[in-house]
Formats: C-alpha cells, sequence, structure tokens
C-alpha cells in the first residue's frame, strides 16, 4: 500500500488514464468503466478501476503541475507495477493553425522545469512518447474523424507565466502550453513504461478563443474514449 494513493496490491489495472482533475477522473469512469470501483479517495484525489470493452482500465487523478504528477506517477510505477500511463488533459494553444476542441497527440514535451536538470545532475532530457502507444493513437483518431495534431507541447511550472516563454517556445513550433507531461514523460522513460499525452485545446491562448461548456464536455468525452481505446489496444 502507497503513501499517497493506498490502494491495496491488485487492485489498480496495468493500464491507467490520468487526467489532472480528480472530479475529471470520476466522470471518465462512471460514463466509460464498467463496474467501476473507487480504490482511492485519499485527498479527494480519486482513483478508480474498471472495465472497458472486457479489459481492466484505472482512472487515477493527478493534480495540477510536475511535482503532483510524479508523486502518483511514482507510486503507480513502483508500488502498483503500472505499464501504461495515458494523461488526459488541456492545454492552450500557441500555434495560430490550432482551435479549441482540437486534439494534441504529445510526442515531446519541453519544460521550464528543474525537476529532470536535478534528477541528470544538470543534463538537459529530451523526453518523449511511447511510439506504440503514439501510433495507435494516431490511427484510432483518423478512423473516428478528431481532428488532431502530433507535435511537441510544452510543461510549465506557471500557469499564470509573464515572461516571454510564450513567444519563445512559439518560434520553435511548440504546439500547447500545459503543466504536467514533461514529467510524465521523463518518469516513463526512467522507468521503462510506456507513456502518451493526449490534450484537448480548451483555450486558444493567441486569440482569447474558448471552448464553451458544453464543447468542452462533447470533447473531453472524445478524448477520454481515444485515450481508452488506445490503452486497450496499444
Amino acid at each position: 500500500m502507497s503513501l499517497h494513493i493506498g490502494a491495496e496490491n491488485g487492485e489498480i489495472a496495468d493500464r491507467v488514464l490520468l487526467p489532472g482533475d480528480p472530479l475529471r477522473a470520476e466522470w471518465i469512469a462512471k460514463k466509460f468503466l464498467k463496474d467501476p470501483i473507487c480504490y482511492s479517495r485519499i485527498r479527494n484525489m480519486f482513483g478508480f478501476t474498471g472495465s472497458f470493452r472486457g479489459q481492466r482500465v484505472s482512472i487515477q487523478g493527478s493534480g495540477m503541475g510536475a511535482p503532483s504528477i510524479s508523486l502518483y506517477l511514482h507510486e503507480l510505477f513502483v508500488d502498483y507495477n503500472v505499464q501504461i500511463a495515458i494523461r488526459v488533459g488541456t492545454c492552450g494553444a500557441i500555434q495560430e493553425s490550432l482551435r479549441p476542441r482540437d486534439l494534441i497527440l504529445a510526442i515531446t514535451a519541453s519544460t521550464d522545469s528543474a525537476i529532470n536538470r536535478r534528477a541528470l545532475n544538470g543534463l538537459d532530457l529530451a523526453p518523449n512518447a511511447d511510439f506504440g502507444l503514439l501510433s495507435c493513437a494516431v490511427t484510432e483518431a483518423k478512423q473516428r474523424g478528431l481532428s488532431h495534431v502530433v507535435g511537441g507541447v510544452a510543461s510549465m511550472d506557471l500557469f499564470y507565466d509573464t515572461t516571454d516563454a510564450l513567444d519563445r517556445f512559439k518560434e520553435y513550433g511548440v504546439l500547447g502550453l500545459e503543466m504536467e507531461t514533461s514529467a510524465l514523460y521523463s518518469l516513463a522513460l526512467r522507468h521503462r513504461r510506456r507513456a502518451l499525452s493526449i490534450l484537448t485545446v480548451s483555450d486558444q491562448i493567441l486569440t482569447g478563443e474558448k471552448l464553451s461548456a458544453e464543447d468542452r464536455e462533447n470533447s473531453l468525452a472524445d478524448m477520454a474514449e481515444l485515450a481508452l481505446m488506445t490503452a486497450i489496444s496499444a
């Protein structure tokens, strides 16, 4: 039993979806999983296990930012032997071609965080997605007719950033800003696990365009089902 998740051995599947919001974890579990069981309520960071198309899948809330998702990933990988971890979250687009509701399948994640430099004694790591998961997600997105793009994102420590980071990353073709993917990919590489980040564009930072409440729910459902299909197929 781990400190922050607290589930018993066997209660968590080897394939886990990671929404940041614990209420979103509950929503995904109740909407898509058959017979979901809540295995964790510690700090209200809910975790559920159920079945999707006959295969066991867990949904674990992970919080906001690299430190929070790193905590949960460490326990999922080390204490519960999770093999596949797929982040399902939102991001702000920083390229003109992207619009709210588009999906970003992140192939890599830049960051302004110092976590990896600390872990690697000052070296820079270029963390990447698992190719098998990414390929599966691309195929599934095409079959479903979902508007999607594959590319890099940037995981930021500050949500309300006042620096010129947006302009810098935009110049280098980064698609969107969020807060967790770099940590996800880095820890997956370290522990030899498979990871992917699927992100819904919730707002276009350059224009101020945002999803309506209705569009947000519909698009997040598309993302969640895409992630679930990827998790059981790859």
